[in-house]
């Protein structure tokens, strides 16, 4: 618990932003809560507040779910693969459900085979920061002004470009990436036809396509996974 304490501290920051979009798009305190405690993941849980938003289908909200949540189901079965053989089912079933990306990290960066119970204390501390950043930002969202509010979710844009410009810096690959990402998504908000694309589809649409197409293009050599 106390090597996840960094992580309680940097999802509170994150679920806050959550919890006041969620409150903007309709969700009670309850739900939003509810949300961040079945699914434990930011970017997951913010494209599906979109597809609630614009009356989507179930269909829409498991493949858009699918789509963006699949390196947790890779991750879990890497981990899986750093445990004792002879541990029960259950503790796998457990620590996948809390497997994030920082979870994983910590967890793999255990010498030997990983204790559940090392993954179990990572995890109790980032859901707590998680749950209640999103109970103190939908709770929040109910009594603060307004201006306030939209200044506020305003630090949602500040993660993703926190994310994302620190690698791209040295990366010329991804910096081609983020820019075709954004000329798409663009081309699919002002096009005729493709800007009445479904908002969880056009989601769908262009992951797969970018992550396909630079995939292809520009394959992660074995020395560069190995590093």
């Amino acid at each position: 618990m106390k090597e996840g304490l960094p992580i309680c501290l940097g999802y509170l920051a994150v679920s806050f932003s959550f919890g006041i979009i969620a409150m903007e798009r309709g969700l009670s305190v309850f739900q939003a809560v509810l949300m961040s405690a079945m699914n434990l993941t930011s970017a997951g849980q913010f494209a599906a507040l979109t597809v609630i938003a614009e009356g989507s289908g179930y269909l829409v909200m498991a493949l858009n779910q699918l789509v963006i949540n699949l390196r947790y189901c890779l991750m879990s079965c890497s981990l899986s693969q750093r445990m004792d053989p002879k541990l029960p089912f259950f503790h796998r079933f457990f620590v996948a459900y809390g497997n994030t990306d920082e979870v994983f990290a910590l967890s793999m960066m255990q010498k030997g085979s990983v204790s559940p119970f090392y993954s179990y204390g990572v995890i109790l501390i980032a859901a707590l920061g998680w749950i209640g950043g999103t109970f103190l930002g939908a709770a929040a969202g109910s009594i603060l002004p307004a201006r306030v509010l939209q200044a506020l979710s305003m630090a949602l844009y500040a993660m993703f470009i926190a994310i994302v410009v620190p690698p791209a810096k040295d990366n010329k690959v991804l910096r081609v990436l983020i820019l075709a990402a954004m000329a798409l998504s663009a081309l699919f908000t002002f096009a005729p036809v493709l800007k009445d694309m479904d908002s969880g589809i056009r989601v769908i649409v262009l992951t797969v396509v970018l992550s396909a197409s630079f995939a292809w293009l520009h394959p992660v050599g074995e020395e560069e996974k190995t590093a």
